[in-house]
């Protein structure tokens, strides 16, 4: 037990104190939060781009339905030819040119209009455009049915249904895609972090036997000891960098919010019941206002710190389980060019569980599907974190399948760990060659 709290010591100190660690985990934070305020940036000016049309109307239609915005302005061309009209526009460098001919019915003249452009049209712009046709045209066969524009409008009305829990709570609509996404990120950074530091000890190992010195270390310490202090060492120094990781954004987050004058306790106001005095639910949906509050009531109702805990375990149990055969890899190798044979099988378990996942989850997070992949081992610790920003329990994941998800990830480490351990004893001393999966699996009966 020495021995393995001085390996482990080793690799965790070798890990933290290296000069690209160290930058590593303080440069990390600021240039997420950097490229984040880059991409939101561009965004904006891309988006902010004024959008010109030229509108060539020579129907007696259409004259007062297009109305410029904050995104799009309408400049109206009169008394000119289809050929001028087009040299003008181009010429005058607008998005593009709107041609409304004149034909006897509005059914015609919206099968003879054209967009002229000098490159394929924006899918916004376009979008925008057909959606004044396709209103002019629904109302001018309702109108020729009987309908008259008064109760047209009435008819065209939109209607959203009201939801709310049995208690009387305010229900969100599209909150359910919120929340797979903050677990889907979660369970992208166990994705990340198995690849990263399970390749941190790949390497580790075959440094260590390409330089000879594993020969020296096991004179002492037996392979097995020496396979799992390297996994657990290079854990902590994740774990480690992890925290420093949550701590810095949260600093950051801090100071971003006070630099912008903002509150987050300002987010908490706002109604939570629904239901007036007579017990009934209104037909109208609340305001903007009271509608940002009641989302960032919910945010605030995730279990934040029950995922964080959930995700440290998930992240050790499922390094550990990969780690392993990361570890087993780098002993049957001599260079990391020989890896990628081996890689490859391992990282389509992690890919799968990300698709399914977000595929699976987004639809119905306690289906079948999702419920399978949450507690297969391999693909667990990813799945079941996309599933626990529902909570846990009534209404979120089931304590049992919890529980499960857990002990089969203990299991599967100690199954994997001395198969592993097999192959590390044998290869860590192999030379010179490069092995297959039969010799490998020759390798498990020694």
């Amino acid at each position: 037990m020495g021995k393995l709290r001085l390996i482990i010591k080793r690799e965790y100190l070798a890990k933290v104190r290296n000069r690209s660690f160290v930058v590593m985990t303080f440069l990390s934070p600021i240039l997420m939060v950097g490229l984040v305020v880059l991409v939101a940036y561009l965004a904006q000016l891309n988006d902010g781009e004024k959008r010109i049309i030229a509108i060539l109307n020579e129907s007696d239609y259409f004259s007062t339905d297009f109305h410029t915005t904050e995104s799009t302005s309408y400049v109206r061309l009169f008394d000119l030819d289809i050929e001028t009209a087009k040299d003008s526009t181009e010429k005058m460098g607008y998005t593009g040119l709107l041609h409304i001919p004149q034909k006897k019915t509005l059914e015609a003249v919206a099968e003879a209009s054209y967009f002229f452009s000098k490159n394929t049209p924006n899918t916004l712009v376009l979008e925008k455009i057909e959606a004044v046709f396709e209103e002019r045209l629904r109302q001018r066969r309702l109108q020729e049915m009987g309908v008259s524009p008064k109760d047209y409008a009435m008819v065209d009305s939109r209607y959203e249904v009201n939801i709310a829990t049995f208690s009387g709570e305010q229900n969100l609509k599209h909150f359910n895609e919120i929340k797979a996404a903050i677990g889907g990120a979660f369970g992208y950074l166990i994705m990340m972090f198995i690849i990263i530091y399970g390749g941190f000890v790949m390497r580790s190992v075959i440094e260590e036997k390409t330089s000879r010195i594993i020969e020296v270390i096991i004179s002492s310490v037996k392979p097995f000891q020496l396979m799992l202090g390297k996994i657990i060492g290079t854990s902590l120094a994740g774990i480690t960098q992890f925290t420093i990781w949550i701590v810095s954004a949260s600093i950051l987050l801090l100071l971003a919010l006070a630099l912008l004058d903002m509150d987050l306790a300002t987010l908490r106001t706002g109604p939570v019941m629904i239901a007036d005095a007579t017990g009934q639910l209104p037909t109208a949906m609340p305001a903007t206002n009271e509608m940002f509050a009641l989302y960032a009531q919910e945010i605030f109702k995730i279990p934040i710190f029950t995922l964080v805990g959930f995700f440290l375990v998930y992240f050790v149990l499922g390094y550990l389980i990969y780690s392993s055969i990361y570890a087993a890899i780098g002993a049957a190798v001599d260079n990391e060019t020989d890896t990628q044979q081996f890689i490859f099988p391992i990282i389509i378990p992690l890919v799968l569980a990300i698709y399914v996942g977000f595929f699976s989850v987004f639809n119905n997070p306690h289906g079948p599907i999702a419920v399978g992949f949450s507690i297969f081992p391999l693909t667990s610790p990813i799945v079941m974190m996309m599933r626990l920003p529902w909570g846990i329990g009534e209404g979120g994941v089931p304590i049992w399948q919890l529980v499960i998800s857990i002990l089969l990830l203990i299991g599967t480490f100690m199954g994997i760990v001395w198969f592993a351990a097999k192959i590390y004893r044998v290869g860590i001393l192999m030379y010179g060659k490069k092995p297959s999966y039969k010799e490998l699996f020759k390798w498990l009966r020694y």
